[in-house]
């Protein structure tokens, strides 16, 4: 059997929470049974048909921070596995934001599949007990430089919790906190000339300090998992190159109450060499922001929503 060859060009990436939808992959599964094996595996894990929960809904239920998490996860890696089956090359690097970071370290081969559910299943979790429903917040700030978000969220702390969180392209920040310092932040933000203070539909206010709780609860269960070297690069969110157990664990965990730099990550990955940015999983919303991040024409940006993208992702040549 022909080895795949790696593609030093070819960086893989797996979105986070937020873009899930009913009916996701659905395109991939009628042609890929690898798809619905996949979820097969996570349901066992979960102990409920996650698959009929992707595919029928209710949306509220797979909104659900407890069951998007475990949802995201199975459906990167069932996407990753698509693109083995269709004899995709082997990605020099993988990323991912903040939940996919655990996505591209499952695919990579850090942990096995059923670790890896019953890991973020846990993360869930324990974010959405760290803070009580309701009292935490998350909302987007469009228009805006870093460092005069930055500068508000301190303004309007008050004793609170409001923090950037999310910088995710050029005038798209994401902050998050207490709910009442978020409040006060949308509207510091936009007395400096936001173009627009959004609120998130998510109470759970991730990768803030809020968060630290979490975290170290977080760091007991994953001492009890099993951490393999990764078989490919995988460029982590704090740009920093984790490739021991201990220093993969750390960065899960500090990860959780830690901003997520995904500009910065998307321009070392092209610094680094990475010409073809796939997105493996759900939706283009990471492929939309590195359009953002980064306008060079003669990078490949595509995500793999449907057979049709992933014809166009294997017909660029090494």
């Amino acid at each position: 059997m022909t080895e795949v060859p790696v593609d030093p060009t070819l960086t893989l990436l797996f979105p986070g929470q937020g873009s899930q939808s009913v009916g996701m992959l659905g395109a991939f599964a009628a042609q890929y049974p690898v798809v619905e094996a996949t979820f097969a595996e996570a349901s066992e894990v979960l102990g409920y048909n996650l698959w009929a929960l992707v595919q029928q809904g209710p949306k509220e239920a797979l909104d659900e921070t407890e069951r998007t998490q475990p949802a995201m996860l199975a459906a990167g890696v069932a996407t990753f596995r698509v693109w083995q089956a269709a004899g995709g090359a082997k990605p020099a690097r993988m990323a991912g934001h903040s939940l996919g970071e655990i996505t591209a370290l499952t695919c990579a081969g850090v942990f096995q599949f059923s670790d890896a559910v019953k890991l973020v299943q846990y993360r869930a979790r324990v974010m959405q007990e760290a803070v009580p429903k309701g009292t935490g917040a998350m909302a987007a700030i469009l228009g805006l430089e870093d460092t005069a978000i930055e500068a508000a969220c301190a303004e309007a702390a008050a004793g609170e919790v409001v923090e950037a969180v999310n910088y995710n392209t050029p005038g798209q920040v994401v902050i998050a906190g207490d709910a009442a310092a978020v409040a006060r932040a949308m509207e510091a933000c936009k007395a400096r000339g936001a173009k627009r203070a959004a609120l998130l539909p998510i109470s759970v206010p991730a990768h803030s300090s809020l968060m630290r709780g979490a975290g170290e609860l977080l760091r007991t269960r994953l001492a009890e998992v099993a951490v393999q070297p990764p078989s490919c690069e995988v460029c982590a969110i704090d740009l920093g190159r984790h490739t021991t157990p201990d220093s993969i664990r750390d960065n899960i965990v500090r990860q959780l109450y830690g901003p997520v730099r995904w500009a910065d990550t998307v321009r070392e990955l092209i610094l680094q060499g990475s010409t073809r940015l796939i997105e493996c999983g759900p939706g283009k919303v990471l492929t939309s922001m590195n359009r953002r991040i980064d306008r060079n024409r003669e990078i490949v940006m595509l995500a793999l929503e449907d057979l049709e993208s992933l014809h166009e992702a294997l017909s660029h040549p090494l």
